[in-house]
């Protein structure tokens, strides 16, 4: 048995596939699987494709229903239990808040377009009604951002272990899935990068299964006057948070992770506690460079 890798780019980052098989015609026949669960999830959910389930429903936006399927209504009830456990701050409909945000350029938002913006907030405004979805307001968006890659990050290692394999990991720009621990038995090594220092680590999780997922505030972002504006924006201010700089977080799924971590840069101070609650194994940096860990 080998271990053999395979990079790919997909949903906005770089990606990869790695897999113990007894040959590489085995392996990449595998990881072509991969891509294809991948591509497929992608392509449903993605705000950026024009005939996806997203765009779909936020082109009806203040008009009429849409249909959607048993995949998406288990997304949508995820949603639902995001919104309650993070007292509403993991919401579905804040994505509209990026309309404000231009992360290529150093330049605040208008107050008055932050306002407009803010107003389209809400996911306990969206209807819901056996399998139809409707936005109420015209302008109002849903967007999978926080929950989508990490998803397809489960979806692929699910079909990877359907076809028998026992060892290996899909990493989706950092939200990983495991299907099982190195042929040995040993765990992978996972490095977590220093979030002001791309080329740097500092910290290496030993992982035999479950997923790791990463949220900061170096991903995307700008600085005007020292201060500095990531892309994770608080859904009651249009603001990006500021508390932390990156919260890694270790779940049985990478789903369950990615919000998680998502729910914990949202919730600033109380981060530690809330993910003390959910009984999550984390690491988190705060804007002093001072490192929290837990362990499950």
């Amino acid at each position: 048995m080998e271990i053999y890798r395979f990079g790919f780019d997909a949903m906005g980052g770089s990606a990869e596939a790695v897999l113990v098989s007894k040959s590489k015609e085995e392996a990449h026949s595998i990881a072509n699987l991969v891509l294809e669960e991948v591509g497929r999830i992608e392509f449903k959910y993605s705000r950026y494709r024009p005939g996806s389930i997203v765009s779909r429903i936020n082109a009806a936006a203040g008009s009429d229903s849409v249909e959607y399927d048993e995949e998406t209504a288990s997304l949508f009830g995820y949603a639902d239990t995001l919104y309650e456990m993070s007292d509403g701050l993991f919401d579905l409909t804040s994505g509209v808040l990026r309309h404000a945000w231009d992360f290529s350029k150093a330049i605040l938002p208008e107050p008055a377009k932050l306002s407009g913006l803010l107003s389209l907030v809400g996911w306990n405004r969206v209807e819901r009604q056996g399998n139809a979805i409707r936005l109420p307001e015209a302008g109002m968006e849903i967007d999978f951002g926080g929950v989508g890659k990490e998803y397809a990050a489960d979806r692929a290692a699910a079909v990877v272990a359907a076809k028998g394999v026992r060892h290996g990991y899909v990493n989706l720009a950092g939200d990983i899935r495991l299907v099982g621990p190195k042929p040995d038995g040993t765990p992978w090594v996972i490095g977590i990068q220093d979030p002001r220092h791309k080329e740097l680590t500092i910290a290496s999780i030993p992982l035999h299964g479950g997923a790791l997922a990463t949220s900061g505030d170096y991903e995307r972002f700008f600085e005007v006057e020292g201060h500095r504006y990531c892309h994770i924006l608080h859904p009651r201010t249009g603001f990006p948070v500021t508390y932390w700089r990156s919260v890694t977080v270790v779940a049985p799924l990478a789903i369950t992770a990615g919000s998680c971590t998502t729910i914990a840069m949202l919730k600033g101070v109380d981060a530690l506690a809330f993910l003390e609650d959910a009984g999550m194994g984390y690491l988190a940096v705060d804007q002093s460079g001072k490192i929290y860990h837990k362990n499950t």
